[in-house]
């Protein structure tokens, strides 16, 4: 593939970082073959020289994107007018069934028990995920888990954003033969460029992807430090799990729960996140989101891959499932965010 010899200066420093749209993936810092950027701050940011290859802006979720190009390179087509959340080949809602995975996990654990599926029948020997920083309370950090204990321990959402690649870039290194990657839509976007590009050293060693469905990501200095602890009154330390239900509950080591309303929380969203046009991380392998469902997750079959993977934990007892038709109001919010970010395209 012939590419445009461009620096990072004068393609996304200039069109994406400078305008505030990046959105911290840092999908440049991992694939810049002379190490030329630093992840600084959640933004990538010269460390050296850069010697104008032109492979950045090539993976940049936010950089002269072609959605219709990134379609038919992971489906073999485009999407219809009708799908309102993208292509897939089947909708459930599903929940894991292990007790630990329960006792730990944001609401169905579906994420979990496949990942920990997968490592164990070694489909995967390795997942790109996000953990919990030593230093800050819920704060996340990207993470290599290699074991169901360490998928284990990074259960759980945490709101505020964490750069999940350098996870992957970690496990290239590591040399491992398929990791897993766990991420946002936007993300996922960024994965899918580096896999068309192709980017061999990435792309060959990718298993499969699961989307998580993201309405928007928050600053942790304003949402935790600046209201949670300044504002409530709250110890972070003292908080159990956070979680969005209409609003951001939060649910206290003692069993007490607190609210925030989600106006009142998304006064520290991410700069970049109002830009995002992908609410269900629609070029995932599987796609999964709470939706207002309490206990189970709502799970999208996107890929073929996708699809065989969940069968086969699904055949192994690993999980359990319902019928979607069940939960029309699910359903119908699933369409109402997707549609809401779509008219950004």
């Amino acid at each position: 593939m012939k590419i445009q010899k461009v620096s990072f200066e004068e393609s996304l420093e200039k069109g994406v970082v400078l305008p505030g749209k990046c959105v911290g993936c840092a999908a440049c810092v991992v694939v810049c073959p002379l190490n030329c950027l630093d992840y600084v701050e959640q933004k990538p940011k010269i460390a050296k020289e850069c010697k104008a290859c032109g492979i950045c802006p090539q993976v940049c979720p936010q950089y002269d994107l072609s959605w219709h190009a990134l379609e038919e390179f992971v489906f073999g087509r485009r999407s219809k007018p009708e799908e309102d959340f993208g292509i897939y080949q089947r909708l459930v809602i599903a929940q894991a069934t292990d007790k630990k995975i329960l006792r730990v996990c944001q609401d169905g654990g579906i994420v979990s028990a496949l990942l920990s599926f997968a490592l164990k029948n070694g489909t995967i020997d390795g997942a790109a995920i996000s953990g919990i920083s030593k230093e800050k309370t819920l704060y996340p950090v990207p993470r290599l888990a290699t074991t169901p204990k360490e998928v284990l321990e990074c259960a759980g959402t945490r709101y505020f954003y964490s750069p999940n690649l350098l996870a992957l870039q970690e496990g290239v290194k590591q040399n491992k033969k398929s990791v897993a990657f766990v991420g946002t839509p936007c993300q996922t976007l960024a994965i899918r460029r580096i896999q068309m590009f192709p980017l061999k050293k990435y792309s060959e060693k990718l298993g499969f992807v699961i989307g998580l469905m993201c309405t928007e990501s928050f600053t942790y200095h304003g949402l935790m430090e600046k209201h949670i602890q300044g504002v409530m009154g709250i110890n972070p330390q003292d908080i159990k799990k956070t979680n969005i239900k209409g609003k951001v509950l939060i649910t206290m080591k003692n069993g007490e729960e607190k609210e925030i309303s989600l106006p009142e929380a998304k006064q520290y969203t991410r700069t970049s996140c109002v830009l995002c046009s992908d609410f269900s991380a629609e070029l995932a392998d599987i796609s999964v989101g709470g939706l207002g469902l309490a206990d189970w997750t709502f799970t999208v079959l996107r890929t073929k891959k996708g699809e065989e993977l969940f069968d086969e934990a699904e055949k192994a007892r690993v999980i359990k499932t319902r019928p979607v038709e069940k939960e029309e109001k699910a359903l119908d919010l699933l369409n109402r965010l997707s549609m809401k970010k779509r008219k950004r395209r």
